[in-house]
């Protein structure tokens, strides 16, 4: 969530962002100036009523010294009580109304992102390895892994419907084999701590995260009266390990490592990348997740990243990372590195990672804080994440970048 400090105060700054972004914010903000002015009359009409009652107290007091009847006095103190009352919860409804707005608003673009305003505005910062030149037509994964008998569409569809795979026999024991690997070398040469966190998160969770209220389409819900959810990323349980805590500044950054299943419903997606595995309703990954100062937290953006992308380079998979233009970043990002690995049977790079920068917006939503040498006040951290690696999209690249013309 935006600080709603600054909203009020540099409200051409947040529409400019806004608009770099693609978007046209004006009846939004329009509202929210509005609110705030309600707000700030109602602040000090408040505090002055306040500060009638408590000067009251003493005009009781004196009255009964003086033998008077305070009767008067108590009845202006009731009527003052019941205005006190009705004003506070006009105030909590205009703050409930611009909580509301905020929470519909993406973050804003950090200075360094390329205004754009889609794929095609993006900027390629580096490329590692050279595609492979193939002395035959290679095949795409999704006539591979039939083919070999370790992916099969047709018995999941059954299972479940579209969108769904199976992976068998040697295909089941690479996806072990890398969520295994990456989670190795996450821990034991990047320095982050490995979690198993629940699959299954509340509303408030994924409100923190800024996937809920706005993305609610794209996410899967359980039966009943549980208010549960199935995770999108391991992003949001890893995110909202401390929410609500205040964490000693001395102790960050905080690396956090996890493999775990996703599952995402696409709304809006359909007809976009549905054959084979690359858009699926359930997969595998391995995310990384950074809790860290202001100070620090654009350096932790470029050192996630090349964790990110030393999994391809040990794989030997030839890759570009690309910064997001202001059109194509995520709601939460304030700034975006997609990772995109070479796959041969479309010729082209495709994403198989996406490295964010939140700075304190998802922090504002979820109330993360730390105290800077672990006393004094309280300031928002600054929160990141990123895939280290998409399982499928990792199996994928692996299956196409080293077939032989045998098809093995």
């Amino acid at each position: 969530m935006l600080d709603p400090g600054f909203v009020r105060e540099r409200l051409d700054d947040v529409k400019q962002g806004l608009l770099n972004r693609g978007l046209q914010p004006d009846a939004e903000l329009g509202q929210l100036a509005e609110l705030e002015s309600r707000r700030r009359k109602l602040i000090p009409e408040i505090e002055g009523l306040k500060r009638e009652q408590n000067a009251a107290a003493e005009e009781v007091a004196r009255a009964k010294r003086q033998g008077q009847d305070p009767s008067a006095i108590f009845a202006a103190n009731k009527a003052r009580g019941q205005q006190i009352k009705a004003l506070e919860a006009q105030l909590a409804d205009v703050e409930q109304q611009r909580t509301s707005i905020l929470m519909t608003l993406p973050n804003l673009p950090h200075v360094s992102v390329p205004v754009g305003k889609s794929a095609d505005d993006n900027v390629e910062v580096r490329r590692h390895g050279v595609p492979r030149v193939f002395d035959f037509a290679p095949k795409a994964h999704w006539d591979l892994g039939p083919e070999l008998g370790i992916i099969d569409f047709e018995r999941a569809t059954r299972m479940s419907g579209a969108r769904f795979s199976v992976l068998l026999g040697g295909g089941a024991r690479l996806a072990r084999a890398l969520i295994n690997f990456m989670l190795d070398l996450h821990t034991r040469e990047h320095g982050y701590t490995e979690v198993e966190p629940p699959f299954l998160v509340n509303g408030d969770s994924l409100r923190g995260t800024g996937n809920l209220p706005k993305f609610e389409q794209d996410l899967f819900k359980i039966g009943g009266d549980w208010d549960l959810y199935l995770i999108p990323t391991a992003e949001v349980p890893l995110t909202n390990l401390h929410r609500g805590e205040i964490l000693d500044g001395r102790q960050l950054p905080l690396r956090y490592t996890a493999y775990t299943p996703c599952f995402r419903s696409e709304a809006g997606s359909y007809g976009a990348d549905v054959r084979g595995l690359i858009r699926q309703h359930q997969f595998d990954k391995v995310e990384l997740v950074k809790f860290t100062t202001a100070e620090q937290s654009y350096d932790e953006l470029e050192s996630l990243t090349r964790n990110a992308e030393e999994v391809l380079k040990r794989l030997g998979l030839p890759y570009r990372t690309m910064l997001l233009c202001t059109g194509d970043m995520g709601f939460a990002s304030a700034k975006t590195y997609d990772i995109e690995v070479w796959l041969p049977s479309q010729n082209t790079y495709r994403e198989i990672s996406s490295c964010s920068n939140t700075e304190a917006f998802q922090a504002r939503r979820a109330n993360i804080r730390y105290r800077p040498d672990g006393t004094g006040k309280a300031e928002f951290v600054h929160t990141l994440n990123g895939s280290g690696l998409a399982v499928g999209r990792t199996l994928i690249a692996i299956l196409e970048n080293y077939q032989q013309a045998d098809g093995t």
